[in-house]
């Protein structure tokens, strides 16, 4: 019986927590209704360090992307969302960032790690030519109790991405490090946890940097 309360329980936090940012999806869709964006572009999606890059459209000027990061999900929501949000726009390169989240909230890498297989398998099934870019989970100084695991679930990703076709991997973890192993105390607002203009100018140098040497 308490196994039973415990999957019901599971299951309905997770129905909550893919149908949070419903709204934000309706808005989205509003956007397209108006103006479509063209397929064929890289296309950004995951937690609120995509969605609060206010710099994004100078940041990678020149470069066709559109951001659809949203509020503070999870790679359960990427997954959730994915024919509305990845499936929609045919794009020719997705680039993730998920993981940070949830590791927070308790998922193990072991489960993250099927979870973005999932999410590269239904990828490869439904848009075949399509690359999918990886970021590796960053630290922050609000989370730095989850490094070991964020360390972990990266060094995961990096093999799993050298191991398939079409698949990379993109360090953003190691670039927040000063030279004596401590994470840069200065590059987040006052939450510790999201980056500030500092940090977004980290962020975007090594995406932007990446896209132009290994996508285009």
């Amino acid at each position: 019986m308490k196994k039973i309360i415990f999957l019901f329980c599971l299951f309905a936090s997770r129905l909550l927590g893919q149908h949070a940012f419903e709204n934000e999806i309706k808005n989205f869709e509003k956007q397209d209704s108006i103006s479509m964006p063209a397929k064929g572009q890289i296309l950004f999606i995951g937690s609120s360090s995509f969605r609060i890059w206010k710099t994004f459209a100078t940041d990678l000027a020149g470069i066709q992307a559109m951001n659809r990061g949203f509020g503070g999900s999870t790679m359960t929501d990427a997954l959730y969302y994915f024919d509305r949000m990845v499936l929609t726009y045919a794009p020719s390169t997705v680039v993730v960032y998920e993981g940070d989240n949830d590791l927070n909230q308790g998922k193990s890498p072991e489960v993250l790690a099927k979870e973005y297989e999932d999410f590269s398998n239904r990828l490869k099934k439904l848009l075949p030519k399509t690359k999918l870019v990886y970021l590796a989970v960053r630290p922050s100084l609000a989370r730095i109790a989850l490094v070991e695991k964020q360390k972990q679930f990266n060094t995961w990703l990096e093999n799993y991405c050298k191991s398939q076709k079409g698949r990379f991997y993109l360090d953003m973890h190691t670039p927040f490090y000063l030279p004596d192993g401590t994470v840069m105390p200065d590059i987040f607002i006052a939450d510790r946890l999201h980056l500030n203009e500092k940090g977004y100018q980290i962020f975007s140098a090594k995406i932007r940097e990446f896209i132009l040497e290994k996508l285009l």
